[in-house]
């Protein structure tokens, strides 16, 4: 049987779905495309999938056709996908020694180059902090290319998270230009065992945590660009703390 209906009831749960309290509620979201769809089956998050009807998907989770109108329906894109997939949230608990922590980053593009690239730099575990952009949002999964399946993520307040890094006797990293050392000036020793924060696009990383830092860090460039994106200043932040490139 084809879906075609958008007052099918679960085409109307798929379309709630691109908001956000509808997420955390069902603690699921949804995947658009055969990769992310085929990343997340990997990573046997994937539950099931709505497919363009005469499409085919060689995968062992439930399939069910519907036509062109319930994907556009469903989608966000310009260009609707021919298979949408329907995803567990799988929020991890544990904190590993390489971790970056993501303080109040907004914009989902960025959002999903950071992910990309601790996954790429081999970070074992992402922490986003309080008023960050929601990292299961069709935006930021997407950019991600299904990065997100393959990498912890622990959802927790940095004001809290803070007295259990210092419990632990994991050291604090934050970026600073004025005060910082260069991050390929690093040791071996201080790649191994950290927890880099990342500041919002506009004002970076909060005073209050920059307070309570080990170690800033920067990385240099010239006096004509003031700046870097932080997604792009982030990938070459953990490029350097990659202990693969010493």
């Amino acid at each position: 049987m084809v879906i075609t209906s958008l007052d099918n009831e679960k085409v109307k749960y798929y379309y709630k779905l691109g908001k956000k309290k509808y997420r955390d509620l069902n603690n699921e979201f949804i995947v658009e495309g055969e990769h992310l769809i085929l990343e997340a089956y990997k990573a046997k998050s994937l539950k099931e999938v709505l497919i363009l009807e005469g499409e085919v998907l060689p995968i062992e989770v439930p399939i069910i056709e519907v036509s062109m109108e319930v994907l556009k329906k469903i989608t966000m894109l310009n260009t609707p996908p021919k298979m949408i997939g329907l995803c567990e949230k799988k929020i991890d608990t544990t904190i590993g020694k390489r971790i970056l922590v993501i303080d109040e980053v907004q914009d989902p593009g960025n959002m999903g180059t950071i992910i990309r690239s601790a996954v790429a730099f081999n970070i074992d575990t992402i922490v986003i902090g309080d008023n960050t952009v929601d990292v299961f949002s069709p935006k930021v999964v997407r950019a991600t290319q299904g990065m997100i399946f393959h990498i912890p993520i622990v959802f927790y307040s940095i004001d809290k998270l803070i007295p259990i890094l210092n419990k632990l006797n994991i050291p604090i990293y934050a970026t600073n230009v004025k005060y910082g050392e260069e991050v390929k000036n690093l040791t071996k020793k201080e790649k191994e065992c950290f927890a880099l924060i990342i500041g919002n696009e506009g004002s970076g990383v909060n005073p209050k945590y920059l307070e309570k830092s080990d170690k800033f860090i920067y990385i240099p460039m010239n006096d004509v660009v003031e700046s870097l994106n932080v997604a792009v200043a982030t990938s070459i932040i953990l490029y350097e703390m990659d202990e693969v490139n010493d």
